[in-house]
């Protein structure tokens, strides 16, 4: 067979015969663009923002004064397709022989007579995503009998391109996923994405927990396991963004000093929120709101890096709420707002120091978005889930012997998650080792109101806006699952709520009866077995929950999966505390919350004292914190820990040392001082994105409470030393009382300090060595 011979109109020749083919033409020209960015001639991104460019202005030229209003999603669809149809002919025609042509309709052409799909001259890394669905649709429809051993590798392969086109590049990831996903999860992915790039790692993990437990769990557990009705704005879409508004010039941002990343960055959000989008993207939000209609929603960054082996980024960029109770107008002007803030979060001093100290700075590090609805149900006023939290598969952190690492741990919070991953400092999670529920860190009544959950994080739809708020103020005894979230204290024990008669300021937020009455727990339990087997590795998941008949004998809960992710963790060395030792050479030690690990040739000890919490003026505080950042850096090529008052981390500087991760990171163990007056006792941080941090930079995390009869620490060690701080750095003068560098040399010539940590016997103890 021949092709018509070519006249001296090319486009014309192209477009004439492939009208004889109306229904294989789709095919000739995906392979044909195929051909195109194979040699180079122009680049796919490149292509299809000309496609877009060129639909959006014949949309003008058909007299639609709004399009975007005007025109229905499909028939925007169907001007791309045109669009993209006649640019192929173009660049076709005028680039590249005739011959090459007729060679791409001959060998289509060819491969439709087997009446089987193309696995010859097709070549997957180059096609277009709809060439590629094509195809893996027809080889999964296919009959079992007929679909051999070259379908399933043409099938697997794919699936593979699919994922690191349209997910994630991971290899780790992808290995694992592609064992996973159908083609139908991933034509879903694809239905709900707006823009050409990935969808980024907090997405990629959430939707693998979500399809693992499909596949893999027993019926009363994927009967209970869910994710959030979800959106993406895919990772090409933030390039789209800092070009139409000028905002590449901050692109080199990772570049510069830690001094310049930190006085900028205050510009970058108020360059980033007067940013506007393209009305194509608008649109799409616009569907999004649409279909959401006065459901809450949360905007969360997915970045390519994000939720990764051994990278979780785990709070390094912002989450915002939207939640969506304003007029059409309002409510998509805040989601823009809010997309546009997590934009500029890529671009914060904790993200990009914590690049460089992963060797990914040179990465190509682009943000999508990920749009949730916000779980939960409306009471009164207020939105909220019935609980929420973050739950590992392995307990790094045990109170009591008995608890087994291997059967997980949760922090659980009611309302918003938020109050379980972030360092709050004036609030307590409830702390819930999965292999005894039941079994709280303190069996003290008095303790367990104290270290108990004080505030809610909720929805306020009056207001339409995110508060934190008193638990007394939004609990009531017409709360539904009340008796499984809260106790009432009757002064000395706990009871249960079984009538509406109940005083709320003595209730105390405990889950127990959410825990003894429920399969929660067996079912968190085995979800996180689940996925830590089938991704290789312990997991970290973000989760909520809800009671979805509160009245029955034994209600049952629904979980929410909203992420899930390798957990971050210190590999455990196998060490013991040494025998004799004299308590004359012991530094500190203490009972609390012990890991497993120890550190040697500890030369120094940076120490903030108790001085901190004098220090009035924000700016004083400010400053402190920089002074120890500066210290990091000064120390790195030495061995030292850091000792303090209060909840390092914390959002509220009035409760301990308000750092983030660039100012901490090559310490080698992090020891929070309590008690005495000092502060609170320390809430363990196990859990929190600080602690996430902790682990990947292989930091130990300890606490010392002071009035504990056991601890020691040696204060003539941490006060009556030299100040070696002002031979690094420069101080001002009203911070010298609260910052100290303590050089181990002065205190004993000759030694250093060791610090081991025996989780078996649930003590660490820091003490003086002889350098060998």
């Amino acid at each position: 067979m021949t092709l018509p011979p070519p006249s001296s109109d090319r486009v014309l020749d192209i477009y004439l015969t492939l009208t004889q083919y109306p229904i294989l033409s789709t095919r000739i020209r995906a392979r044909m663009r195929q051909e195109l960015f194979r040699r180079g001639i122009i680049q796919q991104p490149k292509f299809e923002t000309e496609v877009r460019e060129k639909a959006i202005r014949s949309q003008a030229m058909e007299g639609l004064h709004d399009p975007f209003a005007q025109e229905p999603p499909d028939v925007w669809e169907l001007r791309l397709s045109r669009v993209r149809d006649a640019l192929t002919d173009f660049y076709f025609a005028y680039n590249l022989p005739y011959s090459a042509f007729e060679e791409i309709v001959l060998s289509t052409l060819h491969e439709r007579s087997e009446d089987v799909p193309d696995l010859v001259t097709f070549n997957p890394e180059l096609a277009p995503q709809s060439m590629l669905f094509e195809q893996a649709k027809a080889i999964e429809a296919l009959p079992p009998e007929e679909r051999n051993r070259t379908h399933e590798a043409r099938l697997q392969e794919i699936k593979v391109v699919l994922i690191r086109t349209m997910i994630s590049d991971h290899l780790q990831y992808i290995n694992i996923a592609k064992q996973w996903f159908t083609v139908s999860d991933l034509e879903k992915i694809r239905q709900r994405k707006i823009g050409l790039g990935k969808i980024g790692g907090k997405a990629a993990g959430m939707l693998l927990a979500e399809r693992i437990i499909k596949e893999v769990g027993d019926a009363s557990l994927k009967a209970v396991v869910r994710t959030p009705e979800s959106y993406f704005l895919a990772s090409d879409v933030m390039y789209d963004f800092m070009a139409a508004n000028d905002l590449l010039t901050w692109g080199d941002q990772k570049y510069k000093s830690e001094e310049e990343i930190r006085r900028e960055y205050p510009q970058i959000l108020s360059d980033f929120s007067h940013g506007r989008f393209p009305e194509d993207i608008i649109e799409g939000l616009r569907r999004i709101l649409k279909e959401a209609g006065r459901q809450p929603l949360i905007v969360r960054s997915s970045s390519l890096l994000e939720d990764n082996f051994g990278t979780s980024f785990a709070g390094k960029y912002e989450s915002v709420f939207c939640p969506n109770q304003g007029t059409e107008k309002q409510n998509l002007g805040a989601l823009v707002q809010a997309i546009a803030r997590v934009y500029a979060s890529g671009l914060n001093p904790d993200a990009i120091m914590y690049r460089h100290h992963k060797g990914l700075i040179d990465y190509d590090e682009r943000l999508a978005i990920l749009i949730q609805i916000v779980e939960g149900e409306q009471f009164g006023r207020y939105y909220l889930p019935h609980g929420a939290g973050v739950a590992f598969s392995q307990n790094l952190y045990r109170w009591s012997p008995q608890i087994r690492q291997e059967d997980g741990f949760l922090r659980l919070v009611w309302g918003l998650g938020t109050r379980a991953v972030d360092q709050t400092g004036n609030d307590y999670p409830r702390l819930v080792a999965l292999s005894h529920p039941l079994l709280h860190p303190t069996s003290v009544t008095k303790q367990i109101k104290r270290y108990s959950q004080q505030y809610v994080d909720l929805i306020d739809l009056e207001e339409n806006a995110f508060r934190t708020l008193p638990v007394s103020q939004v609990m009531s005894a017409d709360y539904k699952p009340l008796r499984y979230i809260a106790q009432i204290d009757q002064g000395g024990y706990l009871t249960t709520p079984r009538t509406r008669l109940v005083e709320i300021d003595d209730l105390v937020i405990t889950f127990d009866e959410l825990l003894r009455r429920t399969d929660f727990a067996k079912h968190m339990s085995q979800m996180l077995k689940l996925l830590e087997e089938h991704y290789r590795a312990p997991v970290d998941t973000e989760f909520a929950l809800n009671i979805r008949d509160p009245r029955a004998v034994r209600p049952e809960v629904q979980i929410s999966i909203l992420q899930c992710r390798p957990q971050s963790r210190i590999e455990e060395i196998e060490t013991r505390l040494p025998r004799n030792l004299s308590r004359e050479d012991i530094i500190f030690s203490t009972r609390r919350m012990v890991p497993q690990g120890r550190v040697d040739g500890i030369r120094y000890v940076v120490f903030v004292t108790e001085a901190y919490f004098r220090l009035t003026e924000v700016s004083k505080r400010h400053s402190l914190e920089r002074a120890i950042g500066k210290l990091n850096a000064e120390l790195k090529e030495t061995t030292f820990i850091l000792v303090g008052p209060g909840r390092w981390g914390t959002t509220s500087p009035d409760l301990g040392v308000h750092i983030g991760y660039a100012d901490i990171y090559n310490t080698k163990a992090l020891i929070e001082l309590s008690g005495q007056g000092i502060a609170n006792a320390p809430e363990p941080s196990f859990g929190t994105h600080f602690f996430q941090d902790l682990m990947e930079a292989k930091i130990y995390p300890l606490g010392i409470y002071l009035d504990d009869e056991d601890v020691i620490f040696r204060k003539d060690f941490f006060y009556e030393t030299p100040n070696h701080v002002s031979e690094k750095i420069p101080l001002e003068k009203p911070l010298e009382d609260c910052l100290r560098l303590i050089d181990v040399e002065d205190y004993s010539a000759g030694h250093r300090l060791s610090l081991v940590m025996d989780n078996r016997e649930g003590r660490a103890v820091c003490f003086l060595q002889p350098v060998s």
